[in-house]
């Protein structure tokens, strides 16, 4: 499995570090990630965390920019600015930083969450509310087009 799939929650450590859920060291190894990209998600209260093939994505997106353009500019801000490596030590653990306190709300636990190709790094109670409010968007959306559940009849 190559995949960051599901989500565990870790405690941080008296020395402020926090387990990388073994299976997504597992995903990490796999995929050669010897640095681990972290950015602060535009949208949501998380840090989104991948490989160096992540910010690789944004960066080929900004240089499809005009550089003259603001767009361009924010948009470096945004991948280069709000964006740090993370280092993970023999033992799977990543320091939790000010930076990423910041952002999210991490204080005694951190949320992991599988993304498919990167992972993200939530305050669990933060996680919680936005995965009911995921799920409301979706049911809202289902009801809207009249999408029916696998096994649902007429």
């Amino acid at each position: 499995m190559d995949r960051f799939l599901s989500n565990a929650v870790n405690r941080i450590d008296a020395k402020g570090r926090v387990s990388v859920p073994a299976h997504f060291r597992s995903v990490l190894q796999k995929r050669g990630y010897g640095d681990l990209y972290a950015l602060r998600a535009l949208d949501s209260a998380a840090l989104d965390v991948g490989g160096l093939d992540l910010l690789d994505r944004y960066e080929q997106r900004i240089a499809q920019e005009d550089p003259f353009l603001r767009t361009a500019d924010d948009m470096s801000f945004f991948c280069h600015g709000d964006g740090m490596f993370l280092k993970m030590d023999q033992d799977g653990r990543i320091t939790v930083t000010d930076f990423m306190r910041e952002h999210t709300g991490i204080s005694l636990e951190v949320a992991f969450v599988g993304r498919g190709t990167f992972f993200q790094m939530w305050e669990p109670d933060r996680l919680r509310i936005h995965g009911a409010e995921v799920r409301a968007r979706l049911l809202r959306l289902r009801q809207a087009t009249g999408t029916k559940q696998a096994g649902e009849t007429e």
